[in-house]
């Protein structure tokens, strides 16, 4: 009986470390889908930022309106580095299997994507605000 007894308490623990593990395997997978679906969110708009910057260069000029096409195209620029940039890093930091497979992470690593997933927000943000005032400066110079 005692021996039972015993038995039951092991496999009741080793059920539940297996659990919070799988759990936590869990949340990395899902923070990982989350950073990734970002970059897929913003990646596509790449080419919209090249097209803008395309429109802008040709009246960049020294008047005052000139210079906001100036700014909004150095905006478009930023974001495009910015974007460049955190994917050489994030590449830099996690390998494929982790990535797109599911590892599971390191401690460290665990506090890198959390680092990531900050980053890739506010590269979102640089994305979208830069293209947002870009367009609205073109559609305001069209309206004129």
């Amino acid at each position: 009986m005692r021996n039972v007894f015993s038995f039951l308490i092991c496999t009741v623990l080793l059920l539940s470390f297996s659990c919070k593990q799988e759990k936590k395997a869990t949340e990395e997978q899902t923070q990982m889908k989350e950073v990734m679906a970002i970059h897929d969110e913003v990646m596509p708009k790449m080419g919209t930022i090249g097209k803008l910057v395309g429109e802008l260069k040709p009246k960049v000029d020294s008047t005052e309106m000139g210079q906001k096409y100036e700014v909004a195209m150095k905006d478009l620029q930023d974001a495009n580095t910015a974007m460049m940039d955190w994917m050489k890093d994030f590449g830099d930091r996690f390998n494929h299997e982790e990535i797109l497979n599911g590892k599971e992470l390191t401690e460290e690593k665990q506090q890198w994507l959390d680092q990531e997933e900050e980053k890739v927000k506010v590269v979102k943000e640089k994305i979208n605000g830069s293209i947002e005032r870009a367009q609205a400066l073109l559609a305001k110079d069209t309206v004129q």
